[in-house]
């Protein structure tokens, strides 16, 4: 029979703290190997020491618990690796996400932000395959990609053809209230309407007229991680001119993941809806 050890005794063998181990029981992590009925003291064995051991580099790596317990029920080393395999991969994100975030704040302290060539512009109505839907501000990034997915997928079946890039509606309360109803759509062309709508699979797709619009148009260009910045410079010439009117801000994906991998090269159009019988040169 192995010899037990007090959780005292566990904790100085593997640098865990006693009420991290108390937690660790409790979320059913790292169970002791046996619990005292009458005090509740709880005792481990020192084969239990290299699971410790683990379990203190994968949260030094930032892995949540549940992951963590995944990866010690892993049946076999296979499955064990896929796991911290998949954490390794988020965490490579993460660390593209925050180089991102520290380049576009040096970008802001080193100097004044550069003001864009601003188009006015009428864009006129189109004929879309849409996703319209309410979104919340802190998914809405997810929602576009699957809104994405799922018109790349239906348009084969309507037999229209792509007319534009994809485009994007936004109402302009949408970070102030933090939901809205938003609009992914793909402008189309070709064949008829009835025809098209009635082979549409049943879900999320509609086929929608998106309205015509005077606008304000700037192109952002790299990742979408400092579009503030475009929204900023061209809302900055919108006010000063004094023609912004109420309505949806639209996105148009002129280079997008559809077409490049390398958010260096994406190019958004931003279009601010104006008022442009009243717009000065």
């Amino acid at each position: 029979m192995e010899t037990l050890l007090t959780i005292g005794e566990f904790s100085r063998m593997t640098h865990l703290s006693v009420k991290a181990l108390r937690h660790y029981h409790d979320v059913g992590v790292l169970e002791p190997a046996a619990i005292d009925r009458f005090t509740g003291y709880r005792s481990y064995e020192a084969s239990q020491v290299p699971s410790a051991q683990v379990i203190r580099r994968l949260r030094d790596l930032g892995m949540p618990l549940d992951s963590i317990r995944s990866v010690l029920a892993a049946p076999d080393v296979d499955s064990r690796n896929r796991e911290i395999a998949a954490h390794l991969a988020r965490m490579e994100r993460q660390l593209e996400q925050t180089q991102t975030a520290v380049a576009g704040l040096r970008a802001l302290l080193e100097g004044p932000p550069v003001r864009p060539a601003v188009e006015l512009r009428t864009i006129p109505a189109v004929t879309a395959l849409a996703v319209q839907e309410m979104v919340g501000v802190a998914g809405f990034m997810d929602w576009g990609t699957s809104a994405f997915e799922v018109l790349s997928d239906a348009l084969p079946a309507t037999g229209l053809t792509p007319a534009g890039p994809f485009g994007a509606l936004f109402p302009g309360d949408f970070f102030e209230l933090e939901h809205a109803q938003l609009t992914l759509f793909l402008p189309v062309t070709g064949g008829d309407a009835a025809s098209a709508v009635a082979r549409l699979p049943a879900g999320r797709v509609s086929l929608r007229e998106i309205p015509a619009v005077e606008a304000a148009v700037v192109v952002h260009a790299g990742a979408p991680d400092d579009i503030d910045r475009t929204y900023g410079a061209l809302g900055t010439a919108v006010a000063e001119r004094a023609i912004g009117v109420d309505g949806p801000i639209r996105e148009y994906y002129v280079v997008g993941f559809a077409d490049t991998a390398d958010e260096s090269q994406h190019r958004t159009e931003v279009c601010w809806p104006v008022f442009l019988t009243g717009a000065k040169s």
